[in-house]
C-alpha cells in the first residue's frame, strides 16, 4: 500500500455516512467510517477502481479523479494539497535523496533573539530540533534541559519528556498539532532520513504518537495561543507567531508572545529573569550545541 493510499483507508475510516449526506443503511459495519463503496460512489469512480488505488495497485490517479476524492472526503484545502502531492508522489519512481539541511545558525538570528527578549523565543529545524533559543525560549520547555543538546526536539520532549504532559493544559490538543505538522511535512518529503529516524523513534517509544500519526491528519502551522501550566511562574496564556527564516533550508523562529502588564507577560518575564545566568539581561540567545554547525 503506498502513502497515498493510507491517507485515503485513514481519512474513510474518520467519516461516518450521515456526515456526507448518505443513510446509515443496514447491516453490522465493520469498521465506524464510509465503506469503500460509499466513497467510491461519492467520487464518481468505480468499486474496483477505488480498491486499487487504496490498496496501492493504482498509481497514476488524474487530477480529476484526486480532486473527486478530495470532495468525498471533505478535505480542507491543506489536506487537498497533501493528497495531491501522495498522488504525484506514487507515480513517481526512485526519487533521488535530497541532502540534509544545514542545521547552522547565522549570527544575526542569535542576535534577533537576544532583541526579543523576554519574550520566549527558539529556532526549530523542520522537524523540530530545537537549534537555538533565547533564555525563557528555552526555559519555556520545563526540563528539556535535562536532556543532552543533540537530543533536544520539541515533538520529542512533547510526547516522552515526563514534564509534557503537566505543561500543556491542553496536551491532547498539543499532541495532535505536532503530530499533524509532521504528516506535512512527510507528505513533501517522505523519504528525508531525518524525519525517518524521528517517527521511527517515536513509533516504538509513544503509543499516543502512534495512534495520532495513523490518524493522517495534516497541519502545517500550529494553533495562535497556548496556556501553559509552568512549575517555576504559574500558569500563563501566551500566543504565538511561527516565520521560516530566509536562506536557512527549513528552519522557523517561533516567538511568544502576551499583552504588556498582563500577568501573562509577567510570568513571561519572570521565565526570562528565571534562566540561569540571567540577571537584567545577563543572559544571552545562543545555539543549542555551538559545536554542531553543519550536520
Amino acid at each position: 500500500m503506498t502513502e497515498f493510499g493510507r491517507f485515503l483507508l485513514a481519512r474513510r475510516g474518520d467519516l461516518r455516512p450521515a456526515d456526507v449526506g448518505l443513510p446509515a443503511g443496514t447491516g453490522t459495519r465493520r469498521t465506524p467510517g464510509l465503506r469503500r463503496e460509499e466513497l467510491a460512489a461519492l467520487a464518481g469512480v468505480s468499486i474496483d477502481y477505488y480498491v486499487r488505488l487504496e490498496r496501492g495497485k493504482e498509481t497514476h490517479p488524474s487530477p480529476s479523479v484526486v480532486e473527486a476524492l478530495a470532495d468525498a472526503l471533505r478535505l480542507n484545502e491543506e489536506e487537498r494539497g497533501f493528497l495531491r502531492e501522495l498522488a504525484a508522489r506514487a507515480a513517481r519512481r526512485a526519487p533521488e535523496p535530497r541532502p540534509l539541511p544545514s542545521r547552522r545558525i547565522r549570527p544575526t538570528v542569535l542576535q534577533l533573539l537576544e532583541t526579543l527578549r523576554p519574550n520566549p523565543a527558539y529556532v526549530v529545524s523542520r522537524t523540530k530540533d530545537l537549534l537555538a533559543a533565547n533564555p525563557g525560549g528555552l526555559r519555556l520547555f520545563h526540563g528539556i534541559t535535562d536532556w543532552p543538546e543533540q537530543q533536544r526536539n520539541t515533538v520529542r520532549y512533547v510526547f516522552l519528556h515526563p514534564a509534557a504532559r503537566e505543561l500543556w493544559v491542553d496536551w491532547e490538543q498539543k499532541a495532535k498539532g505536532c503530530v499533524a505538522q509532521l504528516r506535512a511535512l512527510a507528505g513533501t518529503d517522505p523519504d528525508a532520513p531525518d524525519l525517518a529516524a524521528l517517527v521511527g523513534e517515536l513509533i516504538v517509544k509513544s503509543p499516543d504518537f502512534n495512534r495520532l500519526w495513523e490518524r493522517y491528519e495534516v497541519r502545517t502551522i500550529g494553533d495562535g495561543e497556548k496556556t501553559l501550566r509552568h512549575p517555576e511562574v504559574g500558569t500563563m496564556t501566551l500566543s504565538h507567531e511561527g516565520m521560516s527564516l530566509n536562506r536557512a533550508q527549513g528552519q522557523r523562529l517561533i516567538v511568544y508572545m502576551a499583552p504588556p502588564g498582563s500577568p501573562d507577560h509577567d510570568a513571561m518575564t519572570l521565565l526570562d529573569l528565571a534562566a540561569p545566568g540571567s540577571s537584567g539581561g545577563s543572559g544571552q540567545a545562543s545555539p543549542v550545541s555551538p559545536s554542531r554547525g553543519q550536520i
